[in-house]
């Protein structure tokens, strides 16, 4: 039985992916439960927090986000039982790598699978699905009335986010870094309030904003990434489509939340004194902070739960690649951890 894993010789070097041959796998510990992976969607391997949080191995396992079928239970489960169909994600810890024909799981890291859901989008939608509610529920209440700006809401995470604020009624704006995606935001049902289309610096999205809200601005900023300085410091491909931290300060409006992707942010104290003015929020991004901590175990499987429920009823519609066989992950995880996929992959077994 194969299985991929990450290499990474020294910091700072690209990761290079493998394929590994596994022993077969003992019978379930008390409350573990054995999947057939049927589907393994692939993100990106943050290596500086696994080494921050003293999780780097020399093997690091990929694909986390798993859907598939319960073979065997151990003794002590009681919320799965052979042959249920399941989805959920790997902790950050797992030895497991999702790419792996069978794996063992602890039960609480999993949901049941609704029978009119895919494989492939099951596990395509979970961690897309969880990012925007830590977002839009957690630390940001996206409510009728709201409006929300979702910068690059054609990306993976970006479409889903502008799917979950519009279905709790908020008013949406995003930004689309390229024709396509202008296009392809401009086809969703229900629509967005607004498309800014940034490609080639056509549009200057404060401005876009302010004009959208009547000059109120907006209540919650979802952003892809922030410019921290100005042009001539950054490099030029990628970050010319972000917008610079001025302009997010300068379009929340009173009481907003500014909900960053940026781990690295940093604020002058001009810059905080525009927040205090505004009496607005700064909220960092990581989902993986709920199977950091086992206290929020119950309120982390209730939104894997509500995700699956918003996926079956068609609230969600991810932006999935075709699906991959297993023989090609190694050269779509390269792509993936460069950064150059823009829609989620996921490979099916």
């Amino acid at each position: 039985m194969k299985a991929l894993f990450g290499q990474q010789n020294s910091p700072g070097e690209e990761m290079t992916f493998v394929f590994q041959e596994r022993e077969n796998l003992p019978p379930p510990g008390d409350h573990e439960v054995k999947v057939q992976v049927r589907a393994c969607a692939l993100s990106w391997v943050d290596t500086k927090l696994l080494s921050e949080i003293k999780l780097k191995k020399e093997l690091v396992p990929v694909g986390r986000e798993i859907s598939g079928v319960v073979l065997e239970v151990g003794s002590k489960v009681t919320f799965f039982q052979p042959d249920d169909e399941v989805v959920g994600i790997l902790p950050l810890d797992s030895e497991e790598s999702g790419l792996c024909e069978v794996i063992l799981v602890h039960e609480h890291y999993l949901v049941q699978k609704p029978e009119k859901v895919c494989w492939a989008a099951a596990a395509g939608t979970v961690r897309d699905g969880l990012r925007a509610y830590t977002a839009l529920h957690y630390l940001a209440q996206a409510s009728p009335g709201t409006t929300v700006l979702v910068l690059d809401g054609a990306s993976p995470f970006g479409t889903i986010a502008v799917q979950l604020a519009q279905h709790r009624g908020a008013k949406v704006v995003c930004t689309a870094h390229s024709p396509e995606d202008k296009q392809f935001l401009e086809r969703l049902r229900p629509p967005v309030a607004r498309v800014i289309d940034v490609a080639h610096g056509k549009r200057d999205v404060a401005e876009s904003c302010l004009e959208e809200t009547g000059g109120l601005g907006v209540d919650i900023v979802l952003d892809a990434g922030v410019k921290l300085y100005s042009a001539e410091d950054e490099s030029a491909s990628k970050s010319q489509l972000l917008p610079h931290k001025h302009d997010i300060i300068t379009l929340l409006g009173v009481g907003g939340h500014w909900i960053t992707t940026e781990k690295n942010l940093q604020l002058d104290p001009p810059d905080s004194h525009s927040l205090f003015l505004k009496g607005a929020t700064v909220s960092f991004l990581n989902e993986e902070i709920w199977n950091l901590s086992n206290v929020q175990q119950g309120k982390y499987l209730s939104i894997l739960e509500d995700i699956m429920e918003k996926l079956s009823s068609g609230i969600f519609r991810p932006q999935l690649d075709e699906p991959i066989p297993l023989y090609e992950a190694k050269v779509s995880m390269e792509i993936v951890q460069k950064n150059q996929a823009r829609k989620r992959q996921v490979i099916q077994f």
